[in-house]
C-alpha cells in the first residue's frame, strides 16, 4: 500500500530500468499484468515502453569509449615466439623442427595484441572484424 501525502507527481523511470522491466515482461513465461504490478506501473505505461523499444526510440544508453595504452614496436620485436620463449628468427637456425609461421605479408600491416595476463594476439589486415571480436572474446574469458 502507498499513502501519498500531498500533491502526486509523476515519476521519472530511467531508460536503463525501463528497459530491464520490458525485457522482464517479455522473458519467457512471464505474465505482463504481474511485471506491470511488481513494478507499480500500468499495463498501459508497460505497452507503451515496449512499443518505443521495438521500435527503437528505446534503446540503452552508448557504451563510453575506452582507451587502452598502445606502444609502436620496431618491426624486428614482431618475430614469432616460440614455445622456448625465444623468437622465429633467433630458432631460425637450431635444429628445433617447429616451422616458420611468417606471413609474406610486410610486419607494417600486423597488429600485435598484448593483454596484461601475458597472451598474444597477432593479426594481419585481412582478418575479418567478425573474426577479431570472437577471438578476442575468447581469449578475455
Amino acid at each position: 500500500m502507498e499513502i501519498i501525502t500531498g500533491a502526486e507527481r509523476r515519476r521519472r523511470w530511467r531508460d536503463e530500468d525501463k528497459l530491464r522491466i520490458v525485457a522482464e515482461a517479455e522473458a519467457p513465461g512471464a505474465v505482463f499484468a504481474l511485471v506491470a504490478r511488481r513494478h507499480d506501473i500500468s499495463r498501459g505505461q508497460l505497452w507503451k515502453w515496449r512499443g518505443q523499444v521495438r521500435r527503437g526510440e528505446l534503446t540503452p544508453a552508448p557504451m563510453a569509449p575506452e582507451f587502452i595504452p598502445v606502444r609502436v614496436m620496431p618491426s624486428a620485436a614482431l618475430s614469432m615466439p616460440q614455445a622456448s620463449g625465444k623468437s622465429v628468427a633467433a630458432n631460425h637456425a637450431s635444429a628445433d623442427p617447429v616451422p616458420q609461421m611468417r606471413s609474406a605479408r610486410s610486419d607494417a600491416s600486423r597488429i600485435e595484441i598484448v593483454l596484461p595476463h601475458g597472451t598474444c594476439v597477432r593479426v594481419d589486415d585481412g582478418v575479418g572484424i567478425a573474426a577479431l571480436r570472437r577471438v578476442m572474446a575468447a581469449v578475455r574469458r
